[in-house]
């Protein structure tokens, strides 16, 4: 394990080969080289390996001191864990262990693990491991104690695609990352009067990505935007690329909330009740779902999670029943 800096000052790589390094792509972007810290605060360089892979993951080339690699596995049943850079201590350390949420999507080639062993910023292009000391991941993104990590499977396919040959590929790939990434900054610090031209850019730019992160935080601007229909359809094609996204879900129930689309909402909060119960924030997406339907089964479904999870609201759930229906 090593850290890295590119276009993100502040990363974290894995070591699958002598001289061969994988990372996130969101980390470089379209440096050609990164910087390689190792043990003892000496730095190296790396040289980027271009790729045409659509996925979150880019290959590093340097001249590394010799250690070993980890061994490539795809067990994730028990107990995962996660190593990467730490960002104030800037060593690789491990953090606690977690486990599985769900598998990768069915289908779905892009589509990443989804489990609860703590990561924080940094330690994205870090490794997710088993309980073997096999590399299972590659750290990607996270929040709220859900996390995502891609398949270590894929690694595979990135080498595939991977070389002189793909170089120009490469070059527009992290180009739109990077503009992507710096646009979203912009919009942020803009807060909510952000300009309709600058949306257009942020839609265009971000849209072409290809990442799916990237895709839920186009969605989560245009939602602060009150543009509801267009970070929907962000949601939506961040779920296409992976199914089992929960975090991408979530936030597009609260949009569809907000934008007053419930009907379309009743398919994505079972899903959501099933794999995250606990998530209090669906409950009263769930029972303003089951009282525009008039969906007693959901209803009741959302009533016995908020008992269980949030016995305080109880009672404010079953008042808002009685309320009348706004529509």
């Amino acid at each position: 394990m090593f850290g890295i800096a590119g276009f993100d000052p502040v990363g974290s790589a894995v070591r699958i080969g002598p001289d061969l390094l994988v990372t996130n792509r969101h980390i470089v972007a379209d440096e050609k080289t990164v910087e390689i810290r190792l043990e003892g605060g000496k730095k190296i360089e790396g040289t980027v390996v271009p790729t045409s892979f659509p996925g979150d993951l880019v290959l590093v080339r340097a001249d590394l001191p010799e250690g070993p690699a980890l061994e490539i596995g795809s067990d994730t049943e028990g107990a995962l864990w996660t190593l990467g850079e730490d960002l104030s201590a800037r060593k690789v350390k491990v953090y606690p262990k977690g486990e599985l949420l769900r598998a990768p999507a069915a289908g779905k080639p892009y589509a990443r693990l989804h489990h609860t062993a703590y990561s924080q910023p940094g330690n994205s292009g870090g490794a997710l491991v088993n309980d073997h000391g096999q590399l299972v991941g590659i750290t990607a993104s996270g929040g709220a104690g859900r996390f995502e990590a891609v398949p270590s499977g894929q690694i595979a396919d990135l080498k595939s695609v991977s070389g002189p040959d793909y170089e120009e590929k490469s070059a527009l790939m992290g180009k739109n990352l990077r503009e992507c990434t710096l646009i979203l900054e912009k919009a942020q610090r803009l807060g909510s009067e952000v300009p309709d031209r600058l949306v257009e850019v942020v839609k265009t730019s971000c849209g072409a990505s290809e990442n799916r992160q990237l895709y839920d935080l186009t969605g989560q601007m245009l939602g602060r935007q009150r543009k509801f229909d267009d970070a929907i359809a962000f949601f939506k094609k961040g779920l296409e690329k992976d199914p089992n996204a929960i975090n991408t879900r979530l936030s597009l129930v609260i949009t569809l909330r907000f934008a007053r689309r419930l009907g379309e909402a009743a398919e994505h909060v079972r899903w959501l009740m099933d794999v995250v119960p606990e998530e209090r924030t669906v409950h009263p997406i769930a029972l303003a779902v089951g009282k525009a339907a008039k969906d007693q089964a959901l209803i009741d479904e959302a009533l016995a999670l908020i008992e269980k999870y949030a016995p305080n609201q109880l009672e404010a759930a079953k008042n808002f029943l009685k309320s009348p229906v706004v529509r």
